[in-house]
């Protein structure tokens, strides 16, 4: 497909030129579709897998299975990996962190929301479905959830916290294992 320049010069209501008829407004709110302007979804897909890469600087240290994030991370960060060092003994539960928000075992959005909830970023719990409409679409600067309609996991300054994916480790981890993510949807939170 080429790329065509189009210019329009479009009159409504309140800009009737003699001789000319006025547009509608719902023509003119249709218009980027028609022009196929438009995207149906908003939302951005990971097509490659999700693994984690040692950046010095940026990247969180992980040593015992706890991360130790960047000296320069935003305290919600700091927050973040505080909060999901606490999940790291955890065992998984199918609905945990839901019924409960402080619970004895955590499914993959129960985790995904307690970490989010103790950095301050969302209130309550969310399932995987709900991370659709979460925050802003693509990655993150500092956090990246991926969500599935059925799993859902996130990066951390781009360590993987997930409940499932590669490692024999079962609940909620860090997992430097690169994960398949094909299809995933990518959200962020606002300014992370």
């Amino acid at each position: 497909m080429t790329a065509r320049k189009i210019s329009l010069i479009l009159l409504t209501d309140s800009a009737i030129v003699a001789g000319v008829k006025p547009i509608s407004s719902l023509f003119l709110a249709t218009l980027p579709l028609i022009l196929g302007m438009v995207s149906c979804s908003s939302q951005v897909t990971t097509r490659q897998p999700v693994s984690y890469r040692y950046d010095p600087g940026y990247s969180p240290d992980l040593t015992h299975g706890r991360a130790f994030p960047p000296s320069h991370a935003p305290a919600a960060v700091r927050q973040a990996f505080a909060a999901a060092n606490r999940l790291q003994r955890v065992p998984y539960k199918w609905g945990g962190g839901h019924a409960q928000l402080v619970d004895y075992g955590y499914d993959c959005s129960g985790s995904v929301s307690f970490v989010l909830r103790a950095a301050g970023l969302i209130d309550g719990c969310l399932s995987s479905r709900d991370y659709f409409n979460y925050g802003a679409p693509g990655p993150g600067k500092w956090i990246t959830i991926y969500t599935s309609r059925g799993h859902v996991f996130m990066t951390v300054a781009g360590l993987r916290l997930d409940t499932g994916g590669s490692g024999a480790r079962s609940g909620p981890r860090w997992k430097p294992e690169p994960r398949q993510a094909d299809g995933y949807v990518m959200r962020h939170p606002e300014g992370y």
